[in-house]
């Protein structure tokens, strides 16, 4: 299989370590990259070459795996280098997908979104296979084969449940972060201590990635008005807030131990 990555960041050379390692065969990679030097540096890493946009090589498949605003125009670039199949791991779907049919149509066509960061590997990976086939069939063996767990959705259904996933969660550890003060190790309970890892984690990865996210999806609006209103309400609308809260909050499946999104 010869392999194209565009981005070398986490997730880009997390797929491409991945896919490298899980493929029944010998998979070749090159790496395409903004930044030069992180490319070369990814090609000497994990093994490959790096190539730049203007390049005549030609690719079974390539993987976009640039941020959110720049992932349209990564389709425009580089579907033309393709033989087979175009795939992405940008982590929003309704747009990309849209842009692969319009850019990439008579290429197989598969958006995936791993809901960790590669540090946490491997996990939940959501997948839309608008136009799957045999290339990408095998990308998805190789995924799974690396222990992840890959499940079909729609571009509509991923989209609206990140503005909770991932937009509001962010928002609401975040607003926790800028309001909490320092508290000594003996005050803490296991919901504070929970909420700190949790913190930890987020703020642990690139805070260009979370800015991505939020102004990709709606989320943070929703989560400050609701602050406001708790802050705003009386004993009893306080309760009914409880309540209400404990009747919404998202289904999770305890079994699950995978954490944070990233690219």
């Amino acid at each position: 299989m010869r392999l194209l990555v565009v981005g070398a960041g986490e997730m880009g050379t997390w797929f491409a370590r991945t896919v490298a390692a899980e493929h029944d065969g010998p998979v070749g990679v090159a790496f395409a990259d903004t930044d030069g030097q992180r490319a070369a540096a990814a090609a000497e890493t994990h093994g490959g070459h790096t190539v730049t946009l203007d390049t005549n090589e030609r690719f079974d498949v390539a993987c976009l795996a640039v941020p959110i605003p720049a992932v349209e125009a990564a389709v425009a670039d580089w579907a033309g280098a393709v033989d087979a199949a175009l795939v992405d791991v940008s982590g929003v779907m309704k747009p990309v997908v849209a842009a692969m049919a319009d850019h990439a149509p008579d290429t197989e066509r598969v958006s995936f979104h791993p809901l960790f960061a590669p540090a946490n590997a491997p996990g939940n990976v959501a997948v839309v296979a608008d136009a799957p086939g045999p290339v990408t069939d095998e990308v998805r063996a190789a995924l799974s084969q690396a222990g992840n767990n890959l499940f079909e959705t729609t571009p509509g259904e991923h989209d609206q449940a990140m503005e909770t996933i991932q937009a509001r969660v962010h928002a609401a550890v975040l607003a926790f972060g800028l309001a909490a003060e320092e508290v000594p190790e003996r005050f803490h309970t296991p919901v504070s201590h929970a909420l700190s890892d949790v913190l930890d984690t987020v703020t642990g990865n690139d805070p260009r990635v979370y800015a991505d996210i939020q102004s990709t999806f709606d989320g943070a609006d929703d989560v400050a008005a609701a602050a406001q209103e708790l802050a705003d309400a009386d004993g009893q609308a306080f309760e009914r807030l409880y309540r209400q809260a404990r009747r919404q909050r998202p289904a999770s499946d305890p079994s699950d131990d995978t954490t944070e999104a990233g690219r």
